[in-house]
């Protein structure tokens, strides 16, 4: 998955492996990586409220209206 610029978020499809990091049907914050997006990964604010990469594919990109892309990035 390669998120544009203006990807902001992202919703969890799949946690198998990290039960404690994620959480299915979570939004997460994306940190904008090149390397992690070039090798198939994403980077995101996890559970533990650090930064992380993990596989892209258990993620599906999602735009929020920018008036509630703006309260949760306040919010970070």
């Amino acid at each position: 998955m390669k998120t544009n610029p203006s990807q902001s978020f992202v919703v969890c499809l799949n946690n198998e492996g990290y039960l404690t990091s994620l959480e299915v049907g979570k939004i997460y914050r994306v940190i904008p990586d090149p390397d992690a997006d070039a090798n198939g990964f994403i980077r995101i604010i996890d559970e533990s409220g650090e930064d992380y990469a993990f596989a892209a594919n258990r993620f599906y990109p999602i735009e929020l209206p920018s008036q509630v892309e703006e309260v949760l990035l306040a919010a970070c």
